[in-house]
Formats: C-alpha cells, sequence, structure tokens
C-alpha cells in the first residue's frame, strides 16, 4: 500500500510579520491517504458531490476551496440560499467523516519563536515542514508502508522554497529522525507541487480540513481570540477521528 500526505498552508512564514496578531501563527496540515483510496473513493466521490451543487463540466471542474464556499463566492454562489447550504454541509461533512484518512497538523507561534531566538531562528517553513513529516514518516514506519508527499503551488519562488527544503529533509533527516528512515519510507525525494486547478481530490480536501484544525490547536491553547464558528466545529468533531493516534496518545496535533 502506498500513501500519499497532501499538505496545506495556512499563514505565511514571513518573520517579520509576526507582531502582527492575524499574522501571528503559520500552520501546516498534511492528510495521509492510501492513493488506491483516494482514486477509487475520495475522488469519485467528491465529484458527485461537485456535480450536484455547482455548474460542472469535466473540462472546467470546480475546485473546492474552503474560503470561497464559506463565503457563497462563485462558483458556489448557490451556497447563498439557505436551504441549499444546509444540503450541501450536511453532504459535505458526511464525506469527511467517512472517507479514510490520516490528519497531521502542526501549527507555529512565529511571534515567540522570534523572542526565543533572538540570533538565529529556524525558517519557519522549514521547522514545520520537519515535524509534519517526521509524523508522516514515523506513520509509515508503523504501518510498515511507504508513500510521497504533494502540496499545492503557490508559484515560482514560493515552490522552489517548498521543494527544497523537502528534499533537504530527506537528505539530511533530522534531529529526531535519520535520514535513512526518511529515506526508506518516502519514494522520492521530490515533493511533488501540483495547482489548484489541477483538481486533485487530496489537495482539496486538505484545504477543506486546514484551517479548522489549526483553529482548533489554537483554541485548545487559549490564542484564537474568538469562538470556534459552528461548522468549523462539525469538522473539528469529525477530526478527532482522524488525528493520527495510538494507544491514546494523539500524535496528528502538534503546538510549537
Amino acid at each position: 500500500m502506498k500513501h500519499r500526505i497532501y499538505i496545506d498552508e495556512v499563514g505565511n512564514s514571513d518573520l517579520g510579520s509576526s507582531d502582527n496578531p492575524n499574522h501571528r501563527f503559520l500552520s501546516l496540515t498534511g492528510v495521509v491517504i492510501a492513493l488506491d483510496h483516494a482514486s477509487s473513493i475520495v475522488h469519485p466521490q467528491m465529484e458527485i458531490l461537485k456535480a450536484k451543487y455547482f455548474d460542472y463540466h469535466p473540462d472546467e471542474p470546480t475546485v473546492l476551496h474552503r474560503k470561497e464556499i464559506v463565503n457563497a463566492r462563485s462558483p458556489f454562489a448557490c451556497l447563498r440560499d439557505p436551504k441549499t447550504r444546509e444540503n450541501f454541509d450536511r453532504e459535505l461533512l458526511g464525506l469527511l467523516a467517512s472517507w479514510h484518512y490520516i490528519v497531521i497538523s502542526v501549527c507555529l507561534d512565529k511571534k515567540r519563536h522570534k523572542e526565543t531566538y533572538r540570533t538565529w531562528c529556524f525558517d519557519p517553513y522549514h521547522y514545520c515542514l520537519a515535524i509534519l513529516l517526521e509524523r508522516y514518516v514515523l506513520f509509515l514506519d508503523r504501518t510498515d508502508t511507504c508513500g510521497d508527499a504533494m502540496a499545492e503551488s503557490r508559484g515560482g519562488r514560493e515552490d522552489r522554497r517548498l521543494k527544497d527544503s523537502f528534499h533537504r529533509l530527506w537528505t539530511r533527516g533530522t534531529d529526531y529522525v535519520e535520514a535513512a528512515a526518511f529515506q526508506s519510507r518516502l519514494t522520492s525525494g521530490k515533493l511533488k507541487v501540483k495547482p489548484k486547478a489541477n483538481n486533485i481530490a487530496g489537495l482539496q480536501l486538505a484545504d477543506l480540513i486546514a484551517h479548522p484544525s489549526r483553529n482548533e490547536i489554537l483554541h485548545e491553547c487559549n490564542l484564537l481570540g474568538r469562538p470556534l464558528a459552528p461548522f468549523a466545529k462539525s469538522i473539528i468533531q469529525i477530526l478527532q477521528t482522524k488525528y493520527d493516534q495510538q494507544h491514546g496518545r494523539i500524535y496528528g496535533k502538534k503546538f510549537i
């Protein structure tokens, strides 16, 4: 069995913006899916849902994006109708609960990070990615499987940064997971980077749950500063069964 971790980012890695409350936190959420389940179950069921509610053509597929869905922006304008919204939300939550996947989320307080390491800091993105991939590799080792990784394209320079960071971890390992472990469990030292328009189900799933997962972590640390939104609460409730965990210990959530 081969897995893939689909990675979504909330926030930015700029330490200079860390004093701004709106940019203080960076989180990476990875959704681990067996590739056969992604192709035979997740993708077709996601396409059926989109075809039912939105303008749909296979040549120009609708791509699910949490922010546009929440705000009912085109192509999700039909969700402004309360009954349509209720039905769509119910069906989406049902799918999020039924699909088989593992979630690993890492959230970094950049402000505290910068204050703690005044003379030298890990690059925030590389720091989060290192912890995310450590836990992914440990999951693969625990289940005696292998896998690779994919992230959504954000443009030339950002994509290069993602790929370089991934390859560095695959080549050098970390203080906690040796390079040999990365290389034995990850089938490639190259991070796959694909644009949103490619309509990849795993990336869309990661996009849907990344923000609620980050907010759950911040809420638990009394750092969110506002109540959790009702729909986010529903997703968070589902995530309790999806976080990587063993013997009562949750490995799928990490606040730094």
